[in-house]
């Protein structure tokens, strides 16, 4: 019986104090109000309203539903309202996976002013070590994955962000400390300490080593990039890293390119392309792209 028209006339007659100043508000017709008002008290077999003089006052009952009516509407409004914000791409939820494993000090770079941009939108970033980022993807289970190997797919657009070269850290005081670039025979008598992530996707196996039929003394997986940084600078072993990464450390260490020519990367951010619409997915995309890998000194 009740909809939300009835109790927006109910609330907008009640500020105002009479039927055409009422209408005036809603954008309806005199007449449409007075009907909906009649058909109201008849519906509910009460009358809601009495005269005042030249003014209408709610009765009792009227009072009652006026009470409803204050209590509904707003969150009925801020409702519609969330949801408009849903539908234009202001309003939500952005989830972040991460292959890029140093990236997450990067990605602190662009959280900051996205969170300040778009106060509305919450954010979670899933930073596994082992994350299925291709597959979480395109399952919907994030809406951007961060990675240095994109995996084309008809479903994903990637956007590189920001280039870097992968090079070989040494301390200060390795013996390859005084090169400026690394050979994969150099590797045959080195531990090499990588992030775990399987040998078929580290370049310094799949773009260095293993194209020269050559491979490290030993091979250990770690997953803390700080604890990397500390056992290379202690001389527990040399690490494939991003050159960025490099510049913004304190710790004695040298990097050496791998190769005459380098390994070059870039980091990529992939989305499904039916959310190119989204606003705040290209909000995101945006402050990523004018935020550099390493602070500027």
């Amino acid at each position: 019986m009740l909809d939300r028209q009835h109790l927006a006339i109910l609330r907008e007659v009640d500020r105002q104090g009479g039927v055409t100043a009422a209408a005036d508000r809603l954008n309806l017709t005199q007449s449409a109000v007075s009907h909906a008002m009649r058909r109201l008290e008849k519906e509910l077999e009460v009358p809601l309203w009495e005269r005042d003089g030249r003014r209408l006052r709610l009765t009792r009952a009227g009072r009652r539903l006026l009470a409803l009516a204050n209590r509904v509407l707003p969150q009925i409004e801020q409702a519609e309202a969330e949801i408009a914000d849903y539908a234009l791409g202001r309003r939500g939820e952005l989830r972040i996976g991460m292959e890029c494993h140093p990236c997450y000090r990067w990605l602190l770079r662009v959280v900051e002013p996205f969170l300040s941009a778009w106060p509305d939108v919450d954010l979670d970033v899933k930073q596994a070590f082992q994350f299925g980022g291709l597959g979480a993807l395109l399952g919907h289970e994030i809406d951007l994955l961060i990675t240095p190997d994109p995996v084309e797919r008809p479903a994903l657009t990637w956007t590189p962000v920001f280039d870097y070269e992968l090079v070989l850290a040494v301390a200060a005081d390795h013996r390859l400390a005084g090169r400026t670039e690394a050979t994969p025979e150099d590797l045959e008598r080195e531990l090499l300490i990588t992030y775990p992530v399987e040998t078929e996707r580290l370049d310094v196996f799949t773009r260095f080593l293993l194209p020269a039929r050559r491979l490290p003394r030993a091979h250990r997986a770690v997953e803390t990039t700080d604890v990397m940084l500390q056992m290379v600078a202690a001389g527990r072993g040399v690490a494939p890293l991003p050159d960025w990464l490099l510049a913004e450390s304190s710790l004695p260490l040298v990097p050496l390119r791998l190769g005459p020519t380098g390994i070059a990367k870039s980091i990529h951010v992939g989305q499904r392309r039916d959310d190119a619409g989204v606003e705040f997915l290209g909000g995101f995309m945006e402050i990523a792209r004018g935020v550099a890998a390493a602070p500027a000194s």
